[in-house]
């Protein structure tokens, strides 16, 4: 053998050694997880949207407060007789006996970056600032807690803006480590061209991946030899899982959404709304625990008048709230109650739990200053975590109902304060998390996933 053959074995033995060792490390992980025992075959899928919603021209309107107040839209019947929305959501309407509405949503924390954490880890974070978490957002701790349960999916995916990372819409792990953090599935799923770069392998890293199926192959002939034991049959099944994570066929067509039927597609929209949406559901039928679907701009054409924003964040000076209101809401319309009635034709209402929502809500008084962009004198709305609306879907729940009001002017919690950990608690109930369970943070102190609220007997 010469030098160079010589020098090229061995990057091969050391190249194989490496895959092969992040798969038996796997399969370790893995054998550990299975051991916490079995999972209810649900999941979820949240709907972020960031920014923050305006309850007062979404899910919460009030006609006969002060025009200051009101707005420009006003609520529209629905099809559970009570229940109103606002007259820029029909499909909403149409299918109000299939969710529910909590109208009394609230927290402390006016910046984005306080209320996202507080929201997405159902924890006072230590700081207001930042969007770094103190604590495990809730994807993370399903993540931490389900990854076992089906080895061969992913348990987290957050779908969300190109350029994003884990960070940016406070979904870190903190203290549960990195690698119980999200899946990141970044860009527009409406393009022709979109893809998921962390599916695919490179040329020229198939041969290595084919290499390592090889090597594990002559290891398990080599094992089948020297040892029948049940042991090391449960040692096989359990790398072969870890494996199977790897380079998983099932998650890569997860993805694939031209193997939807066209009209499915059209329903939920052909923008970022409606095509993440779908891909979401598509993730919860592949075996996916935990999906984040982060709503920012719909995608679509911007108006010449560029009075609208990128994401949820109405202020005067970011947009003209009711134009960039018509313009944003009816994707969201469609993204939404699209999503909501697949679930429930395709018989995923009691598997799947839907909850929509962003970080606070918006202002009740509006407020007038000159646009960024347009340089004239407009109406927004800006941060109001006092009270904010959110709504839920599927699940197994009881639905066609409004939980908690806001006081007449929808400055305040009027009837059934709820805080965000009493919807983490419904939500790790329909997961089948223990409530009491902990983990332990840096300092090796045990904290509990959620400190404070409870269940929603409401919606059971």
């Amino acid at each position: 053998m010469n030098k160079r053959q010589h020098l090229a074995t061995r990057r091969q033995f050391i190249t194989s050694s490496m895959l092969t060792g992040l798969a038996c490390a796997n399969a370790d992980l893995m054998r550990a997880r299975a051991a916490g025992g079995q999972h209810p075959d649900t999941a979820v899928i949240l709907v972020w949207l960031t920014g923050g919603l305006s309850h007062m021209d979404t899910y919460d309107l009030k006609p006969d407060a002060p025009v200051e107040y009101r707005g420009d839209f006003r609520p529209i019947n629905t099809s559970v007789e009570g229940i109103e929305v606002g007259e820029l959501l029909p499909m909403h309407a149409k299918i109000a006996d299939k969710f529910n509405l909590l109208r009394s949503l609230h927290h402390g924390f006016s910046g984005h970056d306080g209320a996202h954490k507080r929201v997405l880890t159902g924890r006072v974070p230590k700081s207001p600032t930042g969007f770094v978490n103190d604590a495990p957002s809730i994807g993370c701790i399903v993540n931490k807690v389900r990854a076992g349960y089906r080895p061969d999916s992913l348990a987290f995916v957050s779908a969300q803006r190109e350029g994003t990372n884990v960070d940016a819409y406070s979904q870190g792990a903190a203290y549960l480590g990195k690698s119980h953090g999200p899946f990141l599935a970044p860009g527009d799923p409406s393009q022709e061209d979109w893809d998921v770069p962390n599916l695919t392998l490179l040329p020229e890293l198939q041969a290595r991946f084919q290499g390592r199926r090889r090597l594990l192959d002559r290891f398990d002939r080599f094992r089948e030899q020297v040892d029948r034991s049940a042991s090391f049959e449960s040692t096989d099944r359990f790398q072969s899982k870890a494996l199977a994570l790897l380079t998983s066929e099932k998650s890569r067509q997860a993805f694939d959404l031209s193997q939807e039927d066209e009209a499915v597609r059209n329903r939920y929209g052909f923008t970022r709304y409606g095509q993440r949406a779908l891909l979401a559901r598509r993730l919860i039928e592949a075996g996916t625990s935990f999906v984040n679907v982060v709503m920012e701009s719909p995608g679509t054409e911007i108006p010449a008048a560029k009075n609208v924003v990128y994401n949820w964040d109405c202020h005067a000076v970011n947009c003209h709230v009711f134009d960039d209101a018509r313009w944003r809401f009816p994707h969201f319309d469609q993204a939404v109650s699209g999503l909501i009635e697949d679930l429930y034709t395709r018989g995923l209402d009691k598997k799947v739990m839907l909850v929509v929502t962003g970080e606070f809500g918006h202002t009740p008084r509006i407020s007038n200053q000159k646009g960024t962009a347009t340089g004239i004198m407009q109406p927004g709305r800006d941060h109001w975590p006092g009270v904010y609306s959110a709504l839920v879907s599927g699940g197994g729940m009881q639905t066609g109902q409004v939980l908690g009001s806001s006081d007449s002017l929808g400055e305040q919690p009027k009837d059934r304060p709820l805080s965000p950990d009493h919807l983490w608690a419904t939500v790790y109930r329909h997961l089948g998390i223990d409530l009491e369970r902990t983990f332990p943070n840096l300092a090796g102190r045990p904290m509990p996933i959620l400190p404070g609220g409870s269940v929603i007997d409401e919606l059971l």
